[in-house]
């Protein structure tokens, strides 16, 4: 409900006889129509934060390695193709919110590229927030845009890695240095396969 009709539309008494449960218990989790939207824009906020990097109990210890850009790319896509309803809901909040930055999911994307930005895979200069705000807008509507097109599950697969292509491609050649990349540009020319298919698989590009 949130995702088709966003926050205005949403009241506990439908949601309660949406989920077969009376106004009462419905209340009793939920005090308030803003306490149940807020608690599931947090639930998506974890589900994004899972796909993409995994226990959030367990991330401080895997911040240490280094930063897959490829990797992260592959995985943004794939879980905003399959899940666009979950990406609406957590863009509508990330705009309406006056802390956006307070967002657990925002947080470790923005720090995943700032750590990027200062190792030696990066090009000089990044500004890691405007970058951030520009790859996630990206992930979220295109799978809007794409959806319109695909007739089924492999047309979405290939519509995912189009966009895990261009985005490659444009940070390739903007914000990664390409010479510390051979299997992404030999991706990009078409001599191996997607690095969409070996994230799914959760291994190193």
């Amino acid at each position: 409900m949130l995702s088709k009709y966003g926050p205005e539309a949403i009241s506990l008494s439908e949601v309660a006889h949406l989920a077969g449960v009376n106004r009462g218990t419905a209340y009793q989790h939920f005090e308030t129509r803003e306490k149940l939207i807020q608690a599931t824009a947090d639930w998506v906020s974890d589900k994004l934060f899972r796909a993409v990097f995994g226990d959030p109990e367990t991330i401080g210890e895997r911040r240490v390695e280094q930063v897959d850009v490829a990797e992260l790319t592959g995985r943004m896509a794939q879980f905003a193709m399959d899940n666009p309803e979950l990406c609406r809901i957590w863009l509508l909040q990330l705009l309406s919110s006056p802390e956006p930055t307070h967002d657990p999911f925002w947080r470790e994307y923005h720090r995943s590229l700032q750590r990027f930005a200062t190792t030696d895979l990066a090009q000089p200069g990044i500004d890691s927030e405007v970058l951030s705000v520009m790859m996630l807008s990206g992930f979220f509507l295109w799978p809007i845009w794409a959806r319109s097109h695909a007739q089924g599950e492999v047309d979405r697969q290939s519509l995912s890695q189009r966009f895990t292509h261009e985005c490659l491609r444009l940070s390739l050649y903007g914000t990664m240095r390409s010479e510390k990349y051979p299997e992404v540009v030999r991706w990009l020319e078409g001599g191996d396969g997607p690095p969409a298919e070996r994230c799914a698989a959760g291994g190193p590009l």
